[in-house]
């Protein structure tokens, strides 16, 4: 992945005027130790007209101290930090700045750290190995829906949430309305709240209500959690479906 970076890196650009910094990009902060990485993951958005980087931090402390002053859409943060781990910065972060999205990129791909970056508050986890196309591409679409696991970690993620519910004694049940469902299985798609108004003919505010009153019932936190939560109790089914679009 950092070879892919360094050979995708191109000549900087001058930098944009401060009043076009707000124009309906979506704005990024990296937060990695590995200098070479966040240059080269700023190089590859250099020409995205829809993204910004705005902010880089070499550990976590500075990660969070960044995202209280700048306000970013997103934050792409890396598991292992110094001074403040990725797990305790996402964790601060969904504590302190709730409209910052929290994207782990990270070298773990196992469950157990997906889990925890998932409850500490993140709503996204990519692996470092991704090309590099494949994870600018990663980026806008996480931008776009605010979730972000790929199948192959979801699955790994759901063997292991499966196993654990084997030796659970009882399981909660979760009385979810149809409504709900039905946009949980649109969460599960990677369905923005404004999709899924379109989709159900319901308002952009009604269907926030509904998320909210999911995510009490749930006992989750967030859209990723609740995906997640949905699918280990059979709510939802983990394989994508059609749109039929």
């Amino acid at each position: 992945m950092l070879k892919s970076l360094i050979m995708a890196t191109k000549p900087s650009k001058k930098k944009k005027s401060a009043a076009s910094k707000n124009n309906g990009k979506v704005r990024v902060i990296i937060a990695d130790d590995q200098t070479l990485f966040r240059e080269g993951i700023k190089d590859m958005l250099a020409d995205e007209k829809t993204i910004e980087v705005v902010g880089e931090a070499a550990d976590g402390k500075e990660a969070l101290r960044l995202v209280k002053t700048l306000k970013p859409n997103v934050i792409l943060l890396d598991i292992k930090l110094p001074h403040m781990d990725g797990i305790q910065a996402a964790r601060q972060i969904h504590k302190e700045c709730p409209r910052t999205n929290v994207l782990i990129l990270s070298s773990f791909e196992d469950e157990s750290h997906v889990m925890e970056a998932i409850q500490a508050g993140a709503n996204g986890y990519l692996s470092k190995m991704l090309p590099s196309y494949e994870l600018v591409n990663a980026l806008k679409a996480f931008a776009n829906k605010n979730v972000m696991i790929p199948q192959p970690v979801m699955s790994r993620l759901m063997d292991s949430l499966r196993k654990a519910n084997n030796t659970a004694i009882d399981s909660p049940l979760v009385a979810l309305t149809r409504m709900e469902v039905k946009i949980l299985a649109l969460l599960g798609r990677g369905k923005s709240n404004k999709e899924i108004a379109g989709k159900l003919d319901l308002s952009v505010k009604t269907v926030k209500n509904h998320l909210n009153n999911m995510f009490q019932k749930l006992g989750v936190a967030n859209r990723t959690e609740a995906v997640v939560r949905g699918i280990d109790l059979g709510i939802i089914s983990a394989e994508k479906e059609n749109d039929g679009a």
